[in-house]
């Protein structure tokens, strides 16, 4: 039996997470509706740290101008321990890395995500709660309730649940949460101090008593403004949520509590144990108590029904590492739900996501836990692996069913981040190019580095095997001369592509994925090659999608 779509994908939840995947979804041509109960954005600094990575993904959208004009620069952390001042954590990356580490407060980072989706003419429909759904072979019916009481019925292809921890899609999906709840409480407080301490860095200040326990605790996280700070530290009694026995009715106690939260008095009477310098602060912009657990789900979905982001996966705030890595939960599985929709690819390709995304959650629920147990200090990881983890530029696919085998030698193998690098020339710019100028706003891209005779019988072959869907650049090796071609070709001014991908002579090609990990290295390249490659992700041709 024919389905009639009203939609291609229905989207729950409007955080950062929710609105990176319709904003994807909407620049790839599929049809979305992106739905929230709330009536509007909340004002609350929430998730405040942006990973490189994040902002790496962020150029690909064409987002990074409008973010870097927003954000402020996060330099690293001083730390202070019973009053004395600690090694300070300097937030440094190899050159090659395009973005470093920034801050930005939660409600500006889905400000500028939204405005972004509304240029598809796609807006979010607040107000509007995802009730129930169900789920066959050929699509989701999915069962809305706006603000009014309205209830409406919507076909779409797929559903994905950005819906938070205490998400309906995931408990709708059986899914199972398996974790704990960490017994402390804390409050959040978005203030202005008059210190005069370094601008970009980050303030932990903590006090451990005889046995070495951590009784006390303050962390500044700077934002835009004057001496501004998102500021979390403990609970005092009277404020407790715990104390109130009022927690969630499904048990999953996470996030912004509801009920009486922390004075402009109560942060001040932390800044006066624990502050590094006497100050006073100022214009509290929100403050609340919060609560965190460790979590994660079973499985990422299941058919046509996924979960990304808090729905998914939840841990301490340390190092960032929750929003950022929901973002990319949703990068991942947009460009793959985009191929999907538009036909002709194997029809277990959204199922990927799982596979890829589920080990990346365990990973980040693991070392989040550990961290706030321990400190990052009992991370044994050298300290240039240590900054590349945190942020998150080491994340990769190595073994991914949509990936070729590991293959030996330097530079970065299948299933790893595409590296940046700078110096391309062009034919007609008069600046060299990056890379990423390359692969920004695409979907697959072809690289065929040196021999570019070979050019032209793999473009052919990934036209053959996609559909035209992969577009194919040449770079030359350093003192070639650029010359008008096609597929287009770049020179490798600077040598940075040869020495970041680790090829010499001889001719290697790379299958760029839409999310900017390799799918592919091939050395030498032959048509047949690629094209058992891109038989992982697309189907044969004539064959059902």
């Amino acid at each position: 039996m024919a389905h009639t779509f009203a939609t291609d994908v229905v989207v729950a939840g409007a955080g950062p997470v929710g609105l990176t995947a319709a904003a994807e979804l909407r620049r790839r041509g599929v049809r979305c509706r992106i739905v929230d109960r709330l009536p509007a954005r909340l004002p609350y600094a929430k998730a405040v740290g942006i990973q490189p990575r994040t902002l790496e993904i962020w150029d690909h959208m064409g987002l990074t101008r409008t973010v870097l004009e927003a954000a402020v620069p996060m330099y690293g952390q001083l730390a202070y321990l019973n009053g004395v001042e600690q090694p300070r954590i300097d937030l440094v990356l190899p050159p090659e890395v395009p973005y470093r580490f920034a801050a930005l407060p939660q409600y500006e980072t889905e400000r500028i995500i939204e405005e972004h989706l509304a240029r598809f003419g796609t807006a979010i429909e607040r107000g509007t709660e995802l009730v129930s759904f169900a789920q066959d072979s050929d699509g989701v019916t999915v069962a809305l309730r706006t603000a009014s009481g309205a209830e409406e019925e919507v076909r779409a292809r797929y559903l994905v649940g950005c819906d938070g921890a205490h998400s309906i899609v995931r408990k709708h999906l059986g899914l199972t949460f398996e974790g704990s709840a960490f017994p402390e409480e804390y409050m959040l407080g978005d203030v202005e101090v008059d210190w005069d301490m370094p601008q970009g860095y980050g303030v932990r200040a903590m006090h451990r008593n005889e046995n070495g326990e951590l009784v006390d605790i303050l962390v500044c996280i700077p934002l835009p403004g004057r001496n501004r700070y998102r500021m979390s530290m403990m609970v005092p009694p009277p404020l407790s949520a715990a104390g109130r026995g009022d927690g969630p009715a499904d048990g999953v106690v996470h996030g912004l509590q509801g009920g009486e939260g922390p004075a402009l008095a109560d942060i001040q009477a932390v800044l006066d144990r624990l502050s590094p310098q006497p100050t006073t602060a100022s214009r509290l912009r929100w403050a609340s108590v919060f609560r965190i657990s460790h979590r994660i789900v079973d499985r990422y979905g299941e058919g046509r029904v996924f979960v990304a982001g808090d729905a998914a996966h939840i841990h301490p705030p340390t190092g960032a590492q929750g929003m950022n890595t929901g973002i990319q939960d949703a990068w991942n599985l947009a460009w793959k739900l985009a191929l999907a929709v538009e036909g002709g690819t194997r029809p277990d390709l959204a199922a990927s996501y799982d596979a890829e995304r589920r080990p990346v959650g365990e990973e980040v629920v693991e070392r989040t836990v550990r961290h706030a147990n321990q400190g990052i200090q009992a991370d044994r990881a050298d300290p240039e692996t240590l900054m590349l983890r945190e942020a998150q530029l080491l994340v990769g696919y190595r073994g991914s069913p949509l990936v070729d085998p590991p293959s030996e030698g330097p530079g970065p193998r299948p299933g790893d981040r595409a590296p940046d690098c700078a110096g391309l020339a062009a034919h007609i710019a008069a600046f060299p190019l990056r890379l990423y100028d390359l692969l920004r706003g695409r979907g697959h891209v072809l690289l065929v580095y040196g021999d570019g005779d070979r050019a032209g019988p793999l473009a052919e072959a990934a036209d053959a095997v996609s559909g035209g869907r992969i577009g194919t650049c040449v770079i030359r090796p350093s003192g070639t001369a650029v010359e008008s071609s096609v597929p287009p070709v770049y020179v490798d001014s600077l040598g940075e592509f040869a020495r970041l991908y680790g090829v010499s002579d001889g001719a290697t090609a790379f299958l760029v994925r839409p999310d900017g990990y390799l799918g592919a290295r091939l050395s030498p390249p032959t048509p047949e090659g690629l094209t058992a490659h891109l038989a992982r992700v697309f189907a044969p041709a004539g064959s059902a999608g």
